[in-house]
This record gives structure tokens, sequence and C-alpha cells, in this order.
């Protein structure tokens, strides 16, 4: 039985850990059925999506249990009372000479999908969808073949397709094995998207009361 790792589950809530390489959601064709909404469903008949993390990206992800709990929820996601914390390893350091004093700065680029070149993203300043991330630095390391990089806490304040990914490589700082979007010595050095969903906190669909859960990233880079 295909494994599910369950960071927290009651009558109307789930959160998951979801590993790199597995779709949230079943893709198109017999061999991308296995999936975690599948995987929880075989645990919990009841669990419906909420929200999604791309196949590359490891980590917290919620669900609902039963129909009014993902009306509940994805209202709260919809509201943007939902805060998640995300971490991700790129190519160089980000120039943090704009950053507040707790170290935060911020990426207000608008994007849009890069419909020639589905299912990527792009930034377009014409007819793009306003999109905020904000960033900053936890950690420098040296990466062989690359030289210095940034390992950085990210939070999306507005939730675009790709937009982490693609914010990032509008500043000139790819994720490490990101196979979208990077290339060459980026691509090669890591062998999964260095993209981890590291925290989540939301009200609970029923109770209202505020819950915050974690997961450490599973790579040191």
């Amino acid at each position: 039985m295909a494994t599910l790792q369950t960071v927290y589950a009651d009558d109307h809530l789930l959160v998951l850990d979801k590993p790199a390489g597995l779709l949230c959601v079943p893709g198109r064709g017999p061999d991308k059925t296995d999936c975690l909404s599948a995987r929880a469903q075989a645990m919990y008949p009841d669990a419906l999506v909420v929200h999604r993390l791309d196949m590359g990206t490891s980590g917290l992800v919620v669900m609902a249990r039963g129909a009014p709990a993902q009306r509940t929820l994805s209202l709260a996601f919809a509201e943007r009372q939902v805060h998640k914390r995300y971490e991700a390893v790129v190519v160089g350091v980000p120039d943090t000479s704009g950053a507040d004093a707790a170290g935060w700065s911020d990426i207000h680029l608008p994007l849009i999908v890069d419909w020639p070149n589905r299912p990527k993203s792009k930034v377009d300043v014409d007819i793009g969808k306003p999109s905020h991330t904000r960033w900053r630095v936890l950690a420098v390391s040296d990466v062989p073949g690359l030289g210095p990089c940034a390992r950085l806490a990210l939070e999306p304040v507005t939730g675009r397709s790709h937009q982490l990914r693609v914010h990032l490589l509008a500043l000139g700082h790819p994720m490490l094995g990101d196979d979208l979007y990077a290339e060459g010595a980026a691509l090669a050095a890591a062998p999964r998207l260095l993209l981890h969903a590291c925290a989540i906190e939301l009200p609970h669909p029923v109770s209202g009361e505020r819950l915050g859960f974690t997961s450490p990233a599973p790579f040191s880079a």
C-alpha cells in the first residue's frame, strides 16, 4: 500500500506531508493515478482537495474531510487567512539592500501562464496578475560548480502558479534542481527541486482555532 505521511487528522481536517515527485491530484493517463489525494482517500474516504503543491515540491498539504469543511477551508485560502512558508535553495545570493528590519524583502512582479510553453508561467507587466512574494536569506553555502547559493525562507502573499519559482528566477536566482526553470549546473546540482512547504497556519474549519504545523526541509544544500 502506498504510504501517507499524516501530520494531523481529525473529523474535519487533514494535514499531510507530501514527498517530492508525487502529484497532489491524478494526472492524465493510467501511469499518473497514484497521487496524494488518492492515498488520502484510501485511508479517509471523505478527504477532499483544498489546495495543491507542484509535483516537484515537497511539504505540507491541507485536505478537508467532507464538503462543508472543504467550503470553509477554501474560503479561508481565498481570504488569505492561511499563512504558508517555504524553504528553497537558489543559485547565488539575492540583493538584501531593500530588506526590512527583520530581514524580509518583497517581490512584486505580475505573473501569467506562458501558454505556448505550458505548464510554465512568466512575468508579464502588461497583462499579468498582481503577485507578491516575501523572502529572507537563512544561510549561504558553497555548492560545487555554482559557488555561493542561498537558502531562503519564502512567503507567498498571493498564490499564482509557480509563483515562488518564477519570482526568484526573475531576480536571476533559479532554484536548484528545477526541471522547468533551471538550466545547466543549476539543474544538475540537485536530484529534485529544492523547494519545501515547511510551515502552515490556518483556522480550523469548525472551531476556528488557529492551528500551526511544521515540516523540516528534507534537503541540506
